[in-house]
């Protein structure tokens, strides 16, 4: 038996997961365990609480998506027994097998293990969501259910039946309509588990498209479109019928534009999709945005920050007024970036309301308002009433005109932090974009504190990356000198099963930060253009987004590649070399 450390409360408070006034309100939660409180207060995840329980019972914690688990191993246990009792194999060494647990204190079955094994047993700790999602991958499917969505598509394309007459309801079970039950149409089982599959793959969107001759399936994976096999174009009016059902949305109106949302559970987690229909000229074509509660669970220290980056933000999102914004593209993080602000600031004694459109995830402890233009529920009317609701933190979702604009300024003029965004491609085009929205120069130069620009790149896969030496003609168009590329760490995916033979998996956030010192506060009111601001910006040390991703390319983190794909090098023609040689020879972290 393992010898037990400290409580695994205390080695969170330790760790600074949690603060004693955060336990003690979990503790307080009727009905609920300590571990159950926190986890829905969104103050500690599965993984933070499972790892201090390893701590405590001095046992490994293993991260499941960063381990592959050769098929011999999962031979030697079977699947009724792993999915009985939630266990799984992690490696045999001689005559000891390693297994995967997620209660330390469940003696019961490693007894059970070590007598149907006939092997000496050693135990991990792992979160029962991991281990069940793994036990999926590995032994296929859910339990009793071995289908596929390649097998369901080749078993439509085979055949030449309408399944049409499954109808848009077919099979759904009331309350049940979101989970797949034995004898389900065909094209409703065919919706989940693509839905399942999505999700198990790690997609942030479902793209259901319909074409002349059939109807095209993609999955949004870190940022890249991946195409599935396409399905039959017969089946276009029932698929779209069921999401339809799913999604309680009006499924005889086939000419407007429609927008739902759709709750439902994938391998025992709850997930919400963001449903949105649009009609073109071969039919109804559907995105779904897979909105996975975890995502926003991140700590600041987790998206990726630089770490003279991460302490002036931290810095920012503590002050007492003034506004911070957030530029960038449609799916650049910008909504996680604040989220994690949100989530770092959120304690009990501070009031933070959001206006949102629409709320995508739901904090707790966080007063949420949907826009909602129909009925007058504006962003700006909603601001003004946030005011009287005396609040220390105001989340504006987006800045799109100048009655928003204003009154989010008035809001952190009369002594309140506002978050907000814009859809700018740097961080200086914010300050002109927002005088050209219709803001008054000086009221721009008093209330911004700073504007931050970002992307995303992905990650280089840490399972199967490998050192590589980028062209010379590469690192000189660059403007990468050689004495510093010598130093570099360059780093980049074989492509393996972890990654999908992508050679990455996962995605960081590259940033550029510009404050607003005293030099652009009067430049801004007099009304400089964009360039002058950026040479400013940059002789007081901001880096550009280029920079910052060549930064970690040269650590290893991520491709140039991938960088240039994302910064589309609009930034290069002026860049000089970016990272001093020190940060840049760092090695990579996985």
């Amino acid at each position: 038996m393992a010898k037990q450390s400290r409580d695994w409360t205390e080695i969170l408070i330790r760790r600074g997961v949690i603060g004693p006034d955060q336990l003690q309100e979990a503790q307080r939660m009727g009905g609920s365990s300590a571990e159950e409180a926190l986890a829905k207060l969104g103050y500690a995840d599965a993984d933070d609480i499972m790892k201090a329980k390893a701590e405590q019972y001095n046992y490994k914690y293993v991260d499941l998506r960063e381990v592959t688990i050769p098929e011999n191993v999962i031979a030697q246990l079977p699947e009724s027994l792993a999915r009985e009792n939630s266990v799984m194999p992690l490696a045999l060494e001689g005559g000891v097998m390693h297994v995967i647990v997620h209660d330390p204190l469940d003696f019961e079955t490693i007894d059970k293990l070590r007598f149907v094994l006939n092997k000496e047993i050693e135990v991990a700790l792992a979160p029962k969501q991991a281990i069940v999602e793994a036990i999926n991958k590995y032994y296929g499917g859910s339990s009793g259910e071995t289908e596929s969505v390649d097998s369901m598509l080749q078993e439509f394309s085979d055949t030449a039946i309408d399944f049409s007459d499954d109808g848009p309801g077919g099979g759904s079970k009331g309350s049940g309509a979101n989970t797949l039950e034995e004898g389900d149409a065909p094209v409703i089982r065919l919706v989940h588990l693509i839905i399942q599959e999505a999700v198990t793959s790690r997609a942030s969107d479902i793209h259901i498209e319909p074409f002349a001759d059939r109807v095209r399936i993609r999955y949004r994976i870190d940022g890249v479109l991946m195409e599935r096999d396409s399905a039959p174009r017969r089946l276009l009016g029932s698929i779209v019928s069921r999401i339809k059902i799913m999604g309680s949305i009006d499924i005889a109106e086939k000419r407007r534009p429609q927008d739902g949302r759709v709750k439902i559970n994938v391998a025992g987690k709850d997930i919400d999709l963001r449903v949105s229909i649009l009609p073109t000229s071969h039919g109804q074509s559907v995105v779904m945005r897979i909105l996975d509660r975890d995502n926003i669970k991140v700590g600041l220290r987790d998206l990726g920050f630089s770490d003279d980056d991460w302490k002036r933000f931290s810095v920012l999102i503590k002050r007492p007024n003034g506004i911070l914004l957030v530029t960038g593209p449609t799916g650049s993080g910008k909504t996680t970036t604040l989220y994690a602000a949100l989530n770092e600031l959120n304690r009990p004694d501070t009031k933070i309301i959001t206006a949102e459109d629409p709320v995508e995830y739901y904090l707790p402890g966080v007063n949420q308002c949907e826009v909602k233009a129909k009925i007058g529920m504006t962003f700006a009317r909603i601001i003004r009433a946030m005011l009287r609701q005396n609040p220390n933190i105001l989340l504006v979702g987006e800045i799109r005109d100048e009655e928003t604009a204003n009154t989010a300024i008035q809001a952190s003029l009369t002594g309140h932090l506002v978050f907000s965004t814009l859809h700018t491609n740097d961080a200086p085009s914010a300050v002109t974009r927002l005088v050209d929205i219709g803001v008054q120069p000086f009221l721009v130069a008093s209330s911004v504190m700073a504007i931050m620009a970002q992307r995303l790149v992905r990650k280089t896969c840490p399972k199967c990356r490998a050192r590589y030496e980028p062209p010379a003609h590469v690192l000189i168009g660059l403007g990468l000198k050689p004495e510093l590329a010598k130093k570099a760490n360059f780093m980049r995916g074989k492509g393996c099963q972890n990654c999908g033979k992508k050679g990455y998996r996962g995605r960081m956030g590259i940033y550029e930060l510009m404050s607003m010192t005293n030099a652009i506060r009067e430049m801004t009111f007099k009304g400089e253009p964009t360039q002058n601001l950026r040479k400013v910006a940059r002789k007081e040390g901001m880096r550009t987004l280029f920079e910052d991703g060549m930064i970690k390319a040269l650590k290893g983190l991520t491709t140039i590649d991938e960088v240039v794909r994302i910064t589309k090098q609009d930034q290069v023609a002026d860049a000089p070399p970016p990272p001093p040689a020190a940060a840049a020879a760092q090695p990579a972290k996985a």
